[in-house]
C-alpha cells in the first residue's frame, strides 16, 4: 500500500471515529462529556473535571441538576417584548413591567448576560432588547437574530416617547460589525428619525460587555456617541 493510500485510509478512519463518538452511542460518561464540551469556554478538560466532579457528588445533588434542567423547559420563558429569558408565566419581564424606567431610551445588547452587567452598573434606568447574538466577521447575518421583533417593537415604542437607540456590543469586530449591520437596518425604517448611538470606548478593544466592572460600563454609558 502506497503512502498515499495509507494516508487516504487513515483519514477515513478517522472520520468515521468522529462520526461513530458524535453519535448517541456513546457511554453516559463520554456523552456528558461531549454535552459540556459544547458550553462557551468550556474545552475538554473542563468538560471531564465536570463530569467527575458530579460523579464525586452525592445523588441528591444530580437529582437536583436533573430537576434544574428540566424546569429550563416548563419554567422559562422569553419576554415578549425585550426578548430576554425569564422565569414565570407572565408575558413580560420584570424590567418591561416597570413603569418606572426610562421609555425615552431601549440599549440592544447581543445576549441576556450583557443586560445583567448593564443592570449591575446601577447607571441605567431604560429599557432593553436582547438581539440574541452577533453577526460573524464572515457576513452571516445570522438569521436567529432577534432583528425583525425588534423593527416590529419600533413602532409601539416611539408611541411611547422613545428618543434613542443605543447600541452596546462587545468592542471587537464582531460587536462592531453588528452595530454597523444594525445602523443599516434602521436607516431603512427610522422614520422617526431616533438617534442611534454606540457606548463609548470605556470599554477597551477586545473587552466583553459581560465582564465590565460597574464603573467601566457607567464610563462608556456617559461617553456613547
Amino acid at each position: 500500500m502506497s503512502f498515499l493510500e495509507k494516508t487516504k485510509r487513515f483519514a477515513f478512519l478517522s472520520i468515521g471515529y468522529t462520526l461513530v463518538t458524535n453519535t448517541s452511542s456513546m457511554d453516559p460518561l463520554e456523552r456528558l462529556t461531549a454535552l459540556f464540551e459544547k458550553f462557551p469556554g468550556i474545552g475538554p478538560r473542563q468538560a471531564n473535571r465536570f463530569v467527575q466532579f458530579l460523579l464525586r457528588s452525592s445523588p441528591s445533588l444530580r437529582r437536583e441538576l436533573v430537576s434544574a434542567l428540566q424546569g429550563l423547559n416548563s419554567g422559562v420563558q422569553q419576554c415578549t417584548q425585550c426578548m430576554r429569558f425569564q422565569a414565570g408565566k407572565d408575558s413580560l419581564c420584570t424590567i418591561c413591567r416597570n413603569p418606572h424606567r426610562n421609555n425615552r431610551v431601549v440599549t440592544i445588547v447581543a445576549t441576556d448576560t450583557d443586560l445583567a452587567a448593564l443592570e449591575r452598573s446601577g447607571s441605567y434606568n431604560g429599557y432593553y432588547f436582547v438581539l440574541g447574538g452577533l453577526v460573524t466577521l464572515a457576513g452571516d447575518k445570522n438569521p436567529s437574530l432577534h432583528t425583525q421583533q425588534f423593527l416590529d417593537s419600533l413602532s409601539s415604542r416611539t408611541n411611547q416617547g422613545l428618543e434613542e437607540i443605543i447600541l452596546a456590543f462587545p468592542a471587537n469586530p464582531e460587536g462592531d460589525a453588528t452595530a454597523g449591520f444594525i445602523r443599516e437596518m434602521l436607516s431603512h425604517s427610522n422614520d422617526q428619525l431616533l438617534k442611534i448611538t454606540s457606548l463609548g470606548r470605556g470599554l477597551s478593544t477586545g473587552s466583553e460587555l459581560e465582564y465590565a466592572d460597574p464603573d467601566t460600563i457607567r464610563s462608556a454609558l456617559e461617553s456613547r456617541k
